[in-house]
C-alpha cells in the first residue's frame, strides 16, 4: 500500500509535473459513453441511527442537501449512480438499490457497480459536505498515476475513508466476486472486506474526508462554511446550483465593478450594475467571456462617472430667483449700501434698504 501526501494546497489537481489534468481520464466510444473514463457511485441509503434516523442525504448545509454537494463534487462522471430511493435531485443520475435494502455498503457497491462500465469508478457517500471537484480529480490522477488499485482519503486522524475514494472498476469487480463466492452473499460485510485486498494509494485530506454521521457535525459544516474565508465561495456555488447555472466567472472582478460602482456612483449601484452585467451577457448568449467583457465596459464607466466628481471643475452657480447676474455701470446694478461700481453679483442674504 502506497503513502500519498497532498502534493501542494487542498483542492489541487495532481502531483507536480503532472501531465494528466482534468478530463483526460478516457475518451468516448462509439456510443458517447465514457467507457474508458469514469463513473461514480454513491451511497445513500444508510439508516442514520445516530442522528435518529434523520433523511441525512436531504440535510441542508449551506442551503444545498448533502447529496446535491456530492453530485456536484462528481459532476465530471459519464454516468453517475445512487443507491437509494429515488428523490428530487439538482442534476441527473441512475438510481439502484442493494437486495435487500439495508444490506450494508458491499451490497450497495454491488447494486451500483453493476451501472457502470467505466475503467474507474469514484465511490462516495452521501455526507461529505466539503467534498469538491478538484478532490475527486485528485484521487483519479493519484491512481493512474501510482498504479494501483485505488485512491482513497485519509481522516485527521489518518484513518481510511474507502467512500471518499477512486478506484479500477475490474479490482472491485473482482474482490466483490471474491467475497460473494467465499461468503455466499455480501449483506452485513464491511468494507474493509474489500479494500483490505486492494493495493491502495492514500490522500492526506481531512476537510475533504469530513462526514457527517452526527448533528453536531452537521452544525460544525454549518460553521465553517460560514467563515469569512469560505462564505463568498459557498454562496456563489449555492446561488448558481439554485438557479440552474453552470457557469465559471470571475468574481474577484464582479467584486471590483461593485466597489468601483459603490464607490464612484452610490452604494445602491453595486448590486444593480452587477445585475445588469450578467443581464447584457445573457442577452449576447455569451459564457463567462461576455460576462467579463461587460463587467469591463461597467468599469470603466463607473471610474468616469467618479472621475467627474473628482476633477474640480464644476458649473459657475446659478443665481438665485429675482437678481441679476449682468454687470455694467449705473443705478440698479449695485449689491451693496450706496453707490458702487455694480460689478458684484446680488447675494442671497442681501436686504433692500430700510430707507
Amino acid at each position: 500500500m502506497t503513502a500519498y501526501e497532498r502534493p501542494s494546497a487542498p483542492g489541487s489537481v495532481g502531483a507536480p509535473g503532472s501531465s494528466i489534468g482534468p478530463g483526460s481520464y478516457g475518451a468516448l466510444g462509439a456510443d458517447g459513453r465514457d467507457t474508458d473514463g469514469h463513473d461514480a457511485v454513491v451511497l445513500a441509503g444508510g439508516s442514520a441511527r445516530r442522528l435518529g434516523g434523520a433523511d441525512k442525504p436531504g440535510v441542508r448545509v449551506g442551503g444545498r442537501a448533502l447529496l446535491d454537494r456530492v453530485l456536484a463534487a462528481c459532476s465530471g462522471a459519464a454516468v453517475t449512480v445512487v443507491v437509494a430511493e429515488p428523490r428530487p435531485t439538482a442534476r441527473p443520475v441512475e438510481w439502484a438499490r442493494e437486495d435487500p435494502p439495508g444490506a450494508g455498503p458491499l451490497a450497495a457497491l454491488d447494486a451500483g457497480l453493476r451501472h457502470t462500465t467505466a475503467a474507474y469508478v469514484v465511490v462516495l457517500s452521501a455526507d461529505l459536505p466539503f467534498l469538491d471537484e478538484k478532490t475527486v480529480e485528485l484521487l483519479l490522477t493519484s491512481l493512474q498515476e501510482a498504479g494501483t488499485e485505488g485512491a482513497l482519503l485519509t481522516d485527521s486522524g489518518g484513518r481510511d475513508q474507502p467512500l471518499v475514494a477512486a478506484y479500477r472498476s475490474a479490482s472491485l469487480r473482482r474482490e466483490l466476486a471474491a467475497l460473494r463466492t467465499e461468503h455466499g452473499e455480501l449483506t452485513g460485510l464491511p468494507l474493509r472486506r474489500l479494500t483490505g485486498a486492494l493495493e491502495l494509494t492514500r490522500i492526506t485530506d481531512p476537510v475533504a474526508s469530513f462526514d457527517c454521521d452526527t448533528w453536531d457535525d452537521i452544525a460544525a459544516a454549518r460553521a465553517r462554511i460560514r467563515e469569512h474565508g469560505h462564505v463568498l465561495d459557498e454562496w456563489i456555488t449555492a446561488v448558481k446550483d439554485e438557479l440552474g447555472i453552470d457557469l465559471d466567472v470571475d468574481t474577484g472582478t464582479l467584486l471590483d465593478l461593485a466597489r468601483d460602482a459603490a464607490h464612484g456612483v452610490a452604494r445602491p449601484a453595486a448590486p444593480l450594475t452587477t445585475f445588469l452585467v450578467g443581464y447584457a451577457a445573457a442577452q449576447a448568449k455569451g459564457g463567462p467571456e461576455a460576462v467579463a467583457e461587460a463587467a469591463r465596459k461597467a468599469t470603466a464607466l463607473a471610474l468616469r462617472w467618479a472621475a467627474e466628481a473628482d476633477d474640480g471643475t464644476a458649473p459657475p452657480p446659478t443665481a438665485p430667483s429675482g437678481t441679476s447676474t449682468e454687470t455694467g455701470t449705473g443705478a440698479g446694478t449695485g449689491t451693496g449700501r450706496g453707490s458702487g461700481t455694480g460689478s458684484e453679483t446680488a447675494s442671497p442674504e442681501a436686504r433692500p434698504d430700510a430707507g
